[in-house]
């Protein structure tokens, strides 16, 4: 009986052993400086691409502002030739 405890025992202490991860290896400040770094460049990737997306949308508005006569005309689904 005691044998099969203590192999049990052994089992699972080298079980937690494997189970070991980059948390438990770090200070707990280090990994907190990760983490709030981690978070920090997650909202800057999210800014940034919000930005592209505005940019993108005011190039978009600005060519529509600015096209010519010909292309609003090409751009039409009228069929100018009935108005002749």
């Amino acid at each position: 009986m005691k044998k099969k405890r203590k192999q049990n025992q052994n089992q699972r202490s080298s079980k937690k052993q494997d189970e070991l991860t980059i948390k438990d290896s770090l200070n707990s400040d280090i990994f907190k400086q990760l983490h709030d770094k981690k978070k920090e460049l997650e909202k800057a990737e999210v800014e940034r691409n919000e930005k592209e997306k505005q940019k993108k949308l005011e190039e978009k508005r600005i060519r529509e502002k600015n096209k010519s006569f010909e292309e609003l005309l090409n751009k039409s689904n009228m069929n100018w030739e009935k108005f002749k």
